[in-house]
């Protein structure tokens, strides 16, 4: 097993360089990135400045000269062919340094850190939450396959499923969020203005208030795949000779499901709970945007849109390292799982 994992380190490794240079190319060569933007910021400017004067606006473009832009494009580090540039950055993020973000002035690394609770707060309740719920059911809808309860079940799985998450949120805040007429939930954040100013069982009452609708909403994503795949899995298993055997020699249904079959079916589901350090940061920005919640999502998103590269880069390098780390996982729990695989 030993030898195994170590290849798939090895073979991490190059996987890793391929995404992370293909990503870095891409912002080399599309348009509209921060120099782009910083001449736009300074163009605009420049016109504010002169809409009162006697000079005409098109001296502006003239004052935007060739040793501006380049020493605009030295300061983004934009003055190295791409592939040299990606070297260099390779090189300090090997000692740990991601580079300085254009938006913020801040260590990349700061600035992700300060998201990085709220992404594991929300990640891992839904992950966890997600399990805790759909485990049973699926075990349910299994043992009482075609029944009423499966029929209507598969029904409301289906509807969540198909309707975003984000869209279900719009309908949530509207009819239970703040200033509705059921003034059930609060309108978004993780927190109350008067949190601090709260008890100790109040402020954990609080956290919980405000991530009941975020957290449902993240839920939704992966309801519908878990509850199926572990019903499916039991009822495959459920056919299998070995627990036709078992009932044959007497064996109660309970301790036959329980005991036998559920093991066996609860493997492809155990097996995906590696995954948990990719979903940490996945989130969704839409979700994040409509609940003002400031995570690794929106952060994503709100530095593509400021062409913030290095901050881009840097969630990217997380959720890869995750991600591939996660696979990892997922093949160990696979093995200590079903002893009949060997990773050898």
């Amino acid at each position: 097993m030993l030898n195994y994992f170590i290849r798939r380190f090895l073979i991490a490794i190059p996987t890793f360089i391929i995404i992370t240079f293909i990503v870095f190319t891409i912002t080399r060569f599309v348009p509209g990135g921060p120099v782009e933007m910083a001449i736009l910021q300074y163009k605009n400017l420049s016109m504010q400045g002169e809409a009162g004067g006697s000079h005409s606006s098109k001296n502006t473009d003239n004052q935007i000269n060739e040793e501006m832009v380049n020493k605009l494009k030295k300061i983004y580090g934009f003055d190295k062919p791409f592939y040299l540039a990606y070297i260099i950055w390779f090189k300090n993020l090997i000692l740990l340094d991601m580079g300085t973000s254009d938006v913020y002035s801040k260590p990349v690394w700061n600035v992700i850190i300060e998201r990085f609770p709220i992404s594991i707060r929300f990640g891992l309740i839904g992950f966890f939450l997600s399990y805790l719920i759909c485990i049973p059911l699926g075990i349910l809808k299994g043992i009482k396959h075609k029944s009423t309860f499966d029929f209507v079940s598969s029904v409301i799985v289906f509807i969540g499923y198909a309707i975003p998450g984000w869209v279900v949120g719009i309908v949530m805040l509207v009819y239970f969020g703040g200033g509705t007429f059921l003034n059930i939930f609060p309108l978004g954040g993780i927190k109350s203005i008067d949190h601090e100013s709260l008890s100790f069982f109040g402020q954990i009452w609080d956290y919980i208030h405000h991530m009941i609708l975020p957290i449902t909403c993240y839920m939704l994503g992966s309801f519908a795949t878990l509850t199926l795949l572990m019903k499916n899995s039991l009822i495959e298993n459920l056919s299998k000779d070995y627990i036709r055997t078992a009932f044959a020699k007497g064996l109660h249904e309970r301790v036959v499901i329980f005991k036998h079959a559920l093991r066996n079916s609860i493997i492809p589901i155990a097996t995906g709970l590696g995954h948990a350090f990719s979903l940490i940061l996945a989130g969704s920005f839409l979700i994040e945007k409509i609940f003002n919640i400031h995570g690794i999502g929106m952060l994503g998103y709100q530095s593509l849109l400021a062409r913030d590269y290095p901050v881009v880069l840097g969630i990217l390098v997380f959720e890869s390292v995750l991600y591939l780390l996660g696979n990892m996982i997922s093949d160990f729990l696979y093995c200590i799982i079903d002893p009949r695989i060997r990773l050898d």
